[in-house]
C-alpha cells in the first residue's frame, strides 16, 4: 500500500516549525488567514533563513477568502511552494493565483452533501484538494472529524480531475490508524500534535511512526 503524504498545519513558532522541518514533514501548513495560529510572513521568511527546507519538503499557506494581491505579497515574502484556499474562493480567485504564481493551488472543502460536485467545479484548476470537517464558525483546526467512510468517495472523485485528495479535521495518534485503512492519499494534522496550543513532539513523531511505518525518522 503506498504510504500517504503527510502534512503538519498551523505552525506558530519557529520551534514548532523546525520540528517539523527535522522530522522531514513533507508539507508544512502556516496559516495567514486570521485565526489563533496566524503568523507574519516576516516570521516564516526568518524561520527559512534559521532552518532551511530539505528538498523534498514544501511550505504551505493558508488562507481564507483573502485579496489576490494580499496572497501574491505573501507567498513572494514568506516563499512559499503551495497556496490552500481554504473559504469560499471562487474559480476566478484560483485562476489568478495560478497565472501570476509558480505556486501550486489547493483547495479546501468541507465535509458535506455537495462535495464532489464542488470539486468538479475546480477541474482542471487546482493540483489538490483537502477536505475537512464543517464546523460552524470555524475553517479549520477545529480539532472534528467527519465520517471516514465518505474518504473512498472524495478519493475517488479527485482522482477523476487527476489530483491527490487530502483528509483533515480531527486527526490524532489515536486515531490515525482508522483513517488509514480507508487509503488517503494525503493526510493533514494541526491540533491532533499539540499540547498547550503548542506543537509537542512526541505526537508528531506517534503520528509520522504511523503514517510513514517504514520510513526511519531523521
Amino acid at each position: 500500500m503506498k504510504q500517504p503524504m503527510l502534512k503538519y498545519c498551523g505552525h506558530r513558532s519557529f520551534d514548532d516549525y523546525k520540528r517539523s522541518v527535522e522530522l522531514g514533514i513533507e508539507f508544512i501548513g502556516i496559516i495567514f488567514a486570521n485565526s489563533k495560529r496566524q503568523v507574519t510572513a516576516e516570521a516564516v521568511a526568518n524561520w527559512q533563513q534559521n532552518k532551511p527546507l530539505r528538498d523534498t519538503q514544501k511550505l504551505v499557506g493558508v488562507f481564507v477568502d483573502e485579496q489576490v494581491d494580499y496572497v501574491i505579497d505573501i507567498a513572494n515574502v514568506a516563499k512559499l511552494d503551495i497556496i490552500q484556499c481554504h473559504g469560499k474562493e471562487n474559480i476566478v480567485t484560483l485562476e489568478k493565483l495560478k497565472s501570476q504564481l509558480s505556486c501550486s493551488v489547493w483547495k479546501t472543502i468541507h465535509h458535506g452533501p455537495d462535495v464532489c460536485n464542488e470539486m468538479k467545479r475546480y477541474e482542471g484548476i487546482v493540483d489538490a484538494f483537502l477536505i475537512d470537517t464543517s464546523v460552524k464558525g470555524m475553517v479549520g483546526g477545529t480539532g472534528v472529524t467527519f465520517d471516514w467512510q465518505y474518504v473512498p468517495t472524495y478519493q475517488n472523485q479527485a482522482h477523476e480531475l487527476g489530483v491527490p485528495c487530502f483528509i483533515a479535521g480531527g486527526v490524532r495518534p489515536e486515531n490515525v490508524e482508522q483513517l488509514l485503512a480507508y487509503q488517503p492519499d494525503g493526510i493533514d494534522v494541526s491540533s491532533g500534535i499539540e499540547t498547550n496550543e503548542e506543537k509537542d513532539e512526541e505526537k508528531m513523531i506517534e503520528v509520522k511512526e504511523k503514517v510513514k511505518s517504514d520510513d526511519s525518522l531523521s
